[in-house]
């Protein structure tokens, strides 16, 4: 591409970019989407700007892109993308801080208990494995991880009780 035709193609993309943003964001309602389409507009019409710059109004040319970009977006995102429910934004009414005080307890009492205990109540109730798969990862029997979790469940019980 020539200089003179590259210039005018710049001349006219400077003049002509903030029009086509805003009306690329009033069709996308999102600025990062917005300036996606304009670009992607914008690099097709420098690849053609001998004929697009030859038109009597390239500048509505490159609007008519947007518009014609953004339907082929949409028709081409129709099948992959799913819109998700917009959150609401009012505050939780959860305390954190109580919930991160039972989660630390709960740490500590797991803490207290043998490792191998432990490692099934986490495979168990974490990692929502069966028996006979917990006890193919720790290399025993489907009976010794039952009692390693009554073992532990008993033993937090009674931290539990001790401490109320």
């Amino acid at each position: 591409m020539t200089s003179e035709v590259s210039s005018g193609f710049d001349e006219v993309a400077r003049s002509s970019q903030r029009r086509l943003q805003r009306t690329a964001y009033m069709l996308t309602a999102d600025a990062h989407t917005a300036e996606d389409l304009v670009q992607s507009v914008l690099t097709r019409a420098h690849r053609r700007w001998k004929r697009i710059g030859g038109l009597e109004h390239p500048k509505a040319y490159l609007r008519t892109m947007v518009v014609n970009e953004f339907l082929s977006w949409r028709r081409r995102l129709k099948n992959r993308e799913l819109p998700l429910a917009d959150l609401a934004d009012t505050p939780s009414t959860e305390d954190l801080s109580t919930r991160q005080v039972e989660r630390d307890a709960a740490w500590r009492l797991l803490a207290t208990l043998p490792r191998r205990q432990r490692a099934v109540l986490v495979l168990r109730y974490y990692e929502d494995l069966p028996d006979d798969e917990i006890a193919t990862v720790l290399g025993c029997t489907a009976s010794t991880v039952r009692s390693n979790a009554a073992r532990a469940l008993a033993a937090l019980r009674a931290d539990l009780g001790a401490t109320r």
